[in-house]
């Protein structure tokens, strides 16, 4: 079993906090571009089975205490699920991680969400393809975003050193310094 440091669980709960508080704020109808930036940086920084518990914290907070509909967890975990794998498949591409996202939440979330809106939430008119356009939209507009972003923060090289500082491992700076003692 993988053995959490307290610097793991601080990220993942700021991702939650975070999605939590600008998924409803930076919205568009029908679309929630900043869940889909949430779950492609949670799965970059920590891999796959963490980025879908930061969606899973998410959703849950934003069902029981903002009243969405379930879309908020059928919309999300996948996304971030497939995100953290393709990323880490792919040898850590920014790309192969957005492109997880438009693939897990575009089109397997939105597929799901139909049945569990139609038949668990009651809604009536819906077809297995009603939310794939909104979502592919929203993971369009939140991949795009969080590409920059982590991009960013790759050219800089501090992309990886979130990423060795969240895994445990010693960053560059600390072992310069216990070389240097």
């Amino acid at each position: 079993m993988k053995r959490y440091n307290l610097l793991r669980m601080v990220m993942m709960a700021m991702l939650v906090a975070i999605g939590v508080v600008i998924s409803p704020l930076l919205r568009v109808e029908g679309m929630c571009p900043m869940a889909h930036l949430i779950n492609i940086t949670a799965a970059v920084f920590l891999g796959p089975i963490d980025a879908f518990a930061v969606a899973v914290m998410i959703g849950v907070i934003r069902m029981a205490l903002m009243g969405i509909p379930p879309l908020a967890l059928t919309g999300a975990v996948f996304g971030a699920l497939l995100s953290g794998v393709l990323y880490k498949v792919s040898k850590g591409k920014i790309w192969a991680a957005v492109l997880g996202e438009i693939i897990g939440t575009g089109i397997i979330g939105a597929i799901v969400s139909y049945p569990v809106m139609t038949f668990l939430w009651g809604r009536e008119g819906l077809s297995w393809l009603f939310y794939v356009p909104s979502f592919i939209c929203g993971t369009l507009i939140g991949g795009s975003i969080a590409f920059v972003f982590l991009y960013q923060l790759q050219r800089m090289g501090a992309l990886r050193e979130i990423q060795s500082k969240l895994s445990g491992e010693d960053s560059v700076w600390h072992k310069t310094q216990k070389q240097s003692l």
